[in-house]
């Protein structure tokens, strides 16, 4: 189960950042949706897990109808609220060959407060939840709801972990946290990183880290993951397919170290294609099973 924003995402994909104040040519410009929660309800259903979205509602405007129309005809599984009183949240993405996205959003609190009516009832037969900290106190009542119920939740916590409040609030609630480190100088420090989050009781800690791979860590193990070469067309969405993958594998019960590779293998080959479309499991499964690891144990 995954609760969040649902946004109409213009998407592009250059071959180059242009200087400022100058152009490039875009080679691909599609009608998409965001956010991550959405992302990764869509990235599940791909890979035949039974998933669902509860969405914000979205605007009775035209960029309303574009996204309810390209998420319907995705597949994603979400049933999409109209609500006249609220614009649509519009997302622009661009993506380089660099593997990075520049984005520029407009969202309101007016929109982010429909997330309060969502009916949460799917949520009792949910085997997890997925959540986005900048949805911000919005995802409280669900995240409160699957704790009480025994219901792992999964934080999507971004370059978050320095932010104490958020933390104040979430922690206690979050079973699996992915933290994602655009720095090189930040990557250097991901097993502190690690342990910071694994003192304040979050069970499980992922960071990525780009090409320079992942680390996966809780009370007993932190596995460092290389992330293989490939080539990069569009880089939209890696994060989203990090997670989507790493909670396919929680639910078949494997272990830190397979979900870690699986996630590593199957968020790079996502950035090989433009858009969501994620790689087959099986192509996923041989990557993974060839990448390069280093296991620390804890006593």
């Amino acid at each position: 189960m995954c609760f969040g924003v649902l946004s109409y995402l213009q998407l592009m994909v250059v071959d180059e950042v242009p200087i400022h104040n100058g152009g490039t040519p875009i080679t691909q410009l599609t009608d998409s949706y965001g956010d991550d929660a959405a992302i990764v309800a869509g990235m599940l259903h791909q890979m035949g897990q039974n998933a669902r979205f509860i969405p914000s509602a979205v605007g009775d405007d035209a960029l309303g109808r574009k996204v309810a129309e390209t998420v319907s005809r995705l597949g994603v599984p979400v049933e999409v609220k109209v609500d006249p009183t609220v614009s649509t949240v519009a997302e622009i993405s661009i993506s380089d060959p660099s593997g990075a996205r520049t984005y520029f959003y407009q969202r309101t609190d007016e929109l982010l407060a429909t997330l309060d009516a969502a009916d949460l009832t799917p949520l009792a037969t949910a085997s997890y939840l997925y959540v986005d900290w900048y949805d911000g106190d919005y995802i409280l009542r669900a995240v409160k709801s699957a704790s009480e119920s025994n219901i792992p939740v999964f934080l999507n916590l971004e370059n978050q972990h320095t932010n104490l409040e958020v933390l104040k609030k979430l922690a206690a609630y979050t079973t699996v946290c992915q933290i994602s480190t655009d720095q090189p100088e930040t990557a250097k420090d991901m097993v502190s990183i690690a342990e910071s989050l694994l003192e304040v009781g979050i069970e499980k800690v992922l960071i990525t880290a780009g090409d320079r791979g992942c680390l996966a860590a809780d009370a007993a193990h932190k596995i460092r993951v290389s992330a293989p070469k490939v080539n990069v067309i569009d880089g939209n969405g890696a994060g989203s397919c990090f997670s989507a993958s790493f909670i396919y594998g929680s639910l078949r019960n494997w272990s830190l170290e397979k979900c870690a590779r699986f996630s590593t293998a199957q968020a790079s080959l996502k950035c090989e294609v433009p858009g969501y479309k994620v790689p087959s499991i099986s192509e996923c499964e041989e990557l993974a099973a060839a990448l390069s690891i280093d296991i620390s144990v804890q006593n």
